[in-house]
């Protein structure tokens, strides 16, 4: 393969106004089939064959009238015992009409008619019916229905539309670009120039802008989640910066050495462009592998993500090459772009001159301290690890809801109002659907229904049955004591479940926005350990093919886990329970995304065998061209430290960007990550793995022999190449 990349590289850069237009043009291409086909996102999510999608399948097909969007107003008079004054029941009767006529509105129902009013006569509720899902709601019918109660806000009141008609796309503004620009300095001074900084920046960005527009022209056929874009976005800005990183780092070197312009391309690719092929495939295949746990949205974000970090790949071995063929020597500091040239170059030699190398740099000083200390390294890192992985059991997962929205937002001050006057249960009502086969089995089947849940524990109230035109469809509304994400309410769910398991007259599914949160986050869990044991798997066999190792790829899959175990007890204790949570601007603290867990686990397992690759490759490099283990070891830090340190800080501060957005869910994700990359960089690999790999020996690199002729040789470290470049003399472009 490193052969393949070093021709790649030098023809990109020899034909580089060709494959710059190429590129220019699939990026126009893109954006304009993304303004053309671009489709809307979807903010809820959907479940196939958990027992509430089966129910709201049930109601779009024989009660549509009851299968769109809700919405609920609250209602708060100035004083107690108003809402029974007439002109309280006028002020109320006003609203109420106003939300009947909203566009895209069926109906709503007067809080007074239907004893939706608290005991003090203070508070009501307004249910709003909209024809269509949420995801179907225009964005001028939400407008109008958050302007709902204008007059009655003149008068003193508080009228706060809610519901779940408000959910929407997150949007990205102008806080995320910080992390760019701190991107962008972190490779001015990695660099030492602004033309090789500038023109990673614009690799990534092109590649990212490509990707993006890509998706989003596919949204008008596939139907994407809010959240995806925005996870596609991070990642492909993330490993966009860092691929071109590593490839413009080993072309420097080779220019420093004394390299033709095309032969320190081809070099680079051919070497350095191995480890990103390999590390692109890993991110790509993690993210690609969520399809197995059969749940269509995380299917959805996972290869719309592959998809940007599959374009970033193919950016970093085209157009890097070519657009460092047009920045020559430029690339270098000012200080080292008068260096001779050497016309002669094209031996065997790829790696520095280790006569003329400076190993007095901090990468080679910390590379002898963990090795000379490996033990007690090792013994403080596991042991920090561990203390920062003791929240992860008490983790717990939930689809967000309007109590953990931003402060000010229109779904928090609907929900806060609500639990002021009627309690959290109110805000995450559940829906009973009743289903018989006539009109008779129904109207049979509903009191026993209806009964059963009145008795259950924790259930609050039961509103009466709602019939379809045909009679055989009911819908009764169950409010629980407790709010949403509370476990109490989930306790509830199931125990509504079993009790009206017995019914056999009629189908009795329980659903809402509440229930279908706790399906989805029951399968995620299920599929987690599943996953995980998944990942795992092939990280020791990829690693195994690339390194021709038994211990190696299983000190990296063990590395990885107390990366991830790490990540979640931190990202716990921060948005769960709160600790330090102003810091990230967390205004509730709440339980985790659902999909937070499992998505994590996978873009973690590719961004850490990212570093693995990088370090271990030139540590695997060096020895087998007669190094010892420990030389290797120190020798591979020692070069891979700088680049490696440069990308982590990079994805960190992309990642770390989106920290700032009000969502919760953007938030919590962004945090998570740049605190897992965090971890992974300089604790597990750049610190126990060199610590690991010197009290290993040589022993680090023994495979069975039957095992080594088994598997194919993918020649990451470019030992191909070497041989390759032994038989030829580079010509000059």
């Amino acid at each position: 393969m490193a052969t393949l990349l070093y021709r790649l590289g030098r023809g990109a850069l020899r034909r580089r106004r060709l494959v710059v237009a190429l590129w220019l043009v699939v990026l126009v291409g893109a954006g304009l089939a993304a303004a053309t086909l671009r489709g809307p996102t979807a903010s809820n999510f959907t479940m196939p064959g958990t027992e509430s999608q089966r129910a709201l399948d049930l109601l779009a097909e024989q009660f549509p009238a009851a299968s769109g969007a809700t919405g609920t107003i609250a209602v708060k008079a100035p004083g107690d015992g108003q809402l029974g004054t007439p002109q309280g029941q006028a002020v109320v009767q006003e609203l109420v009409q106003q939300a009947g006529t909203l566009p895209g509105v069926v109906g709503a129902v007067n809080p007074l008619q239907v004893g939706a009013v608290s005991p003090d006569g203070r508070y009501a509720l307004v249910q709003v019916q909209f024809a269509t899902g949420a995801d179907e709601v225009t964005d001028d019918q939400k407008a109008a229905y958050e302007q709902v109660g204008a007059a009655a806000k003149a008068q003193g009141w508080q009228v706060a539309p809610g519901g779940e008609v408000l959910g929407g796309e997150p949007e990205i503004g102008s806080t995320e670009a910080l992390g760019v620009v701190v991107a962008a300095i972190v490779l001015i001074i990695t660099f030492g120039s602004l033309v090789a900084a500038g023109m990673t920046m614009l690799n990534a960005l092109i590649g990212v802008g490509a990707g993006m527009a890509g998706l989003f022209a596919l949204s008008g056929v596939v139907q994407l989640t809010s959240t995806a874009p925005i996870l596609a976005l991070m990642l492909g800005l993330a490993v966009g910066i860092d691929y071109s990183l590593f490839i413009t780092s080993r072309h420097r070197q080779n220019l420093l050495d004394g390299l033709p312009p095309d032969e320190a391309v081809g070099r680079a690719v051919g070497t350095a462009g191995s480890a990103v092929v390999f590390a692109g495939a890993t991110v790509v295949i993690a993210l690609a592998g969520l399809a197995v746990v059969d749940i269509p949205f995380l299917t959805v974000m996972g290869l719309a993500a592959a998809g940007t970090v599959t374009v970033a790949v193919l950016v970093a071995i085209t157009l890097a090459p070519a657009l460092l063929g047009f920045a020559g020597r430029r690339v270098l500091p000012r200080r080292l772009r008068a260096v001779p040239t050497d016309e002669t170059a094209g031996g065997p030699a790829i790696e520095t001159n280790a006569a003329t190398e400076d190993r007095s740099r901090f990468g080679f000083r910390w590379a002898r301290f963990v090795t000379r200390f490996r033990v007690p390294v090792i013994l403080v890192g596991l042991l920090g690890l561990g203390l920062l992985a003791l929240p992860t059991p008490d983790m717990r997962l939930a689809l967000p809801d309007a109590s953990t929205a931003a402060v000010g937002s229109p779904a928090r001050v609907s929900n806060d109002l609500i639990t002021e006057g009627f309690g959290a249960g109110f805000t995450g009502r559940l829906a009973v659907v009743v289903a018989g086969d006539s009109p008779q089995a129904t109207s049979a089947a509903v009191p026993q229904v209806t009964a059963l849940l009145q008795r259950t524990e924790n259930v609050l109230a039961v509103a009466p049955a709602q019939l379809s035109p045909d009679g055989r469809t009911a819908l009764l509304g169950v409010v629980p004591k407790t709010g949403p994400t509370d476990e109490a309410t989930e306790t509830v769910v199931h125990d509504i479940r079993n009790s009206v398991s017995g019914i056999r007259d009629a189908d009795v599914l329980l659903t809402g926005v509440t229930a279908i949160g706790i399906d989805v986050s029951e399968k995620l869990s299920d599929a987690l350990p599943v996953y995980l044991l998944l990942v795992v798997g092939l990280s020791v066999l990829l690693l195994m093919l690339v390194f021709r190792s038994l211990l190696v790829p299983v000190k990296a899959a063990l590395g990885f886990l107390l990366t991830v175990a790490a990540t979640f007890g931190i990202t716990v204790a921060v948005f769960q329970q709160g600790h330090l949570a102003d810091l990230v601007g967390l205004d509730t603290p709440g339980p985790l995304i659902s999909f937070l867990p499992i998505l994590l686990i996978g873009i973690l397992f590719g961004l850490a065998m990212d570093y693995e690759v990088f370090l271990v490759s030139r540590m695997r490099e060096d020895f087998v061209h007669g190094e010892t283990a420990r030389q290797a070891t120190i020798s591979g830090m020692g070069h891979g430290a700088r680049v490696v340190t440069a990308a982590a800080l990079i994805m960190i501060s992309v990642f770390g960007g989106f920290v700032f957005l009000d969502d919760p869910v953007i938030k919590s994700m962004g945090f998570a990550l740049a605190i897992g990359v965090a971890i992974d960089a300089f604790v597990v690999r750049m610190t126990i793995v060199p610590a690991v790999m010197s009290l290993l020996g040589d022993r680090a690199w023994w495979l069975p022999r039957w095992l080594s002729r088994a598997l194919p040789n993918v020649d990451i470290e470019g030992e191909g190449l070497r041989d390759h470049l032994t038989t030829r003399t580079p010509t000059r472009v």
